[in-house]
């Protein structure tokens, strides 16, 4: 350590508050060692987590890479500079790889693993780095079967590991400013909520009507796949009150063949349909004209494994899914639905997820209180004092990146909660988790058996059924 007692200098960062003193002054911090992760899943969620990263290298660092596609897990690879040796094709490949290490050396590949793969993955994933002792960061949703995510909550609580979940709306700057206003009570109780997401027209014919989570059989419902993390703040500006009955309506209202536009005549493929240039779901605008003027990123950057170009896109266009006519797909998942919440407490909340906007899921969302109210987009939001008649808007900094700043916010979070050892460093836990999710998994129920669910019912049943041999 004598190199430390040589520096003249001053070091520090101030995210994550080290210190490295003079030899002036009384002791001596060194520098904080990197948290280091493996993505398994190199899409754009794994991806998005990851950037932290390559932005704040002092706080962490991806080590190791599981990704089937070659190009995708060869640029990523390149990205982080991950070593040869930790690049993997498959999960399972990572997973052997880190038995033997901990066989031979007694010592895991990384300290946690971010769980970034399609959505019915999740389980078995979980399941095995949570046994190795792996810290784990999950995307959303936790699981598609409600067995599986008691059999997750379980195996979680007995690793005694870090468990983070991909509810990043949770960790905006936005939400976490609307938080701190709901926990202050300085506008009295909160009695009601209203939730609105605008999930975007072409969003929603990009991911739910041609792609990943359009089949709920290959997925699951679209109110889990898309707006879990919905239901989940709602509860958290909620709690502790917990929800107490849940019903719900919605439907495949557009996106289905008898809405296919006359005029469209025998076409299945929106690069041979006549009125292509009038759909405002056309392939080709969604995802060609974009690439053809330099815009390579998301949606595009799915379609492909790599760097999308015209000749790629086009290629996928003509042979792959994200081609088809949107009325003439395999798709069965709700395009809108209406969720209401009664709490413990009495409180309400009304929660709409719907496919036709222009807004792209920038949500909108009104809070009452006894004393006054909270109007916000997203972005911006207004605090009305009905005692003083004072109004005033807030801006919340958004340090950028997917959904206001919560992606960031939430694995900046989960490396700090990995860091200092405390899931309360999280803001939750897995029983919190699973509470969430057991109320969207009710509102689904009510939505199929047009029935009212009482949410404490439901969760005694699901689990005494799953208790019997």
């Amino acid at each position: 350590m004598s190199w430390i007692h040589n520096t003249k200098s001053l070091w520090s960062h101030s995210s994550s508050k080290l210190k490295l003193k003079t030899p002036e002054m009384s002791s001596v911090v060194a520098p904080i060692e990197p948290i280091t992760l493996a993505i398994v899943g190199c899409g754009q969620r794994g991806k998005d987590y990851a950037v932290y990263a390559l932005d704040q290298p002092q706080q962490c660092k991806v080590v190791a890479i599981a990704e089937p596609r070659l190009k995708t897990r060869s640029l990523f690879a390149e990205a982080h500079s991950v070593d040869n040796t930790l690049v993997f094709n498959t999960w399972q490949d990572l997973f052997k790889a880190s038995a033997e290490t901990i066989e031979t050396v007694g010592k895991r590949l990384a300290d946690a693993v971010v769980v970034a793969v399609q959505d019915h993955m999740h389980k078995e994933v979980v399941l095995a780095f949570a046994k190795q002792g792996y810290h784990i960061l999950c995307e959303k949703p936790m699981a598609t079967i409600l067995s599986d995510i008691l059999e997750m909550e379980q195996a979680v609580k007995e690793a005694g590991i870090i468990f983070g979940m991909g509810h990043v709306l949770r960790y905006s700057p936005y939400s976490k400013a609307i938080t701190e206003v709901v926990r202050s009570r300085e506008l009295g109780e909160l009695i009601n909520a209203v939730h609105v997401e605008p999930v975007g027209y072409f969003h929603f014919a990009h991911s739910y009507v041609r792609g990943n989570w359009a089949k709920e059989v290959e997925s699951s419902f679209s109110l889990m796949t898309k707006s879990c993390h919905d239901i989940d703040i709602l509860c958290h500006w909620l709690s502790p009150a917990h929800p107490t009955r849940v019903s719900s309506f919605g439907s495949l209202q557009h996106f289905k063949k008898e809405k296919k536009p006359a005029l469209a005549r025998s076409a299945t493929r929106c690069l041979e349909c006549p009125i292509e240039r009038e759909c405002p779901y056309s392939a080709k605008k969604i995802y060609l004209d974009p690439v053809s003027q330099g815009n390579t990123s998301w949606p595009a950057s799915t379609l492909v494994d790599g760097i999308p170009d015209i000749e790629n896109i086009t290629e996928a266009l003509r042979n792959g899914p994200y081609g088809r006519c949107v009325y003439e797909s395999d798709n069965d998942v709700c395009d809108h639905q209406v969720v209401n919440v009664e709490f413990s407490s009495g409180a309400t909340a009304s929660f709409t997820m719907v496919a036709f906007t222009s807004l792209v899921c920038e949500r909108q969302t009104r809070l009452h209180f006894t004393h006054g109210e909270i109007v916000g987009d997203m972005t911006t939001f207004t605090v009305t004092d009905f005692r003083t008649g004072k109004r005033m808007k807030h801006y919340p900094a958004n340090e950028g990146g997917g959904h206001g700043g919560g992606d960031l916010g939430l694995i900046r979070t989960f490396v700090e909660a990995v860091r200092t050892n405390d899931q309360a460093v999280l803001g939750t836990d897995v029983d919190e988790v699973l509470k969430s999710h057991m109320t969207v998994f009710a509102a689904e129920k009510s939505r199929k058996d047009g029935k009212i669910v009482d949410c404490v019912e439901y969760e005694e049943k699901v689990r005494m059924e799953l208790r019997k041999p």
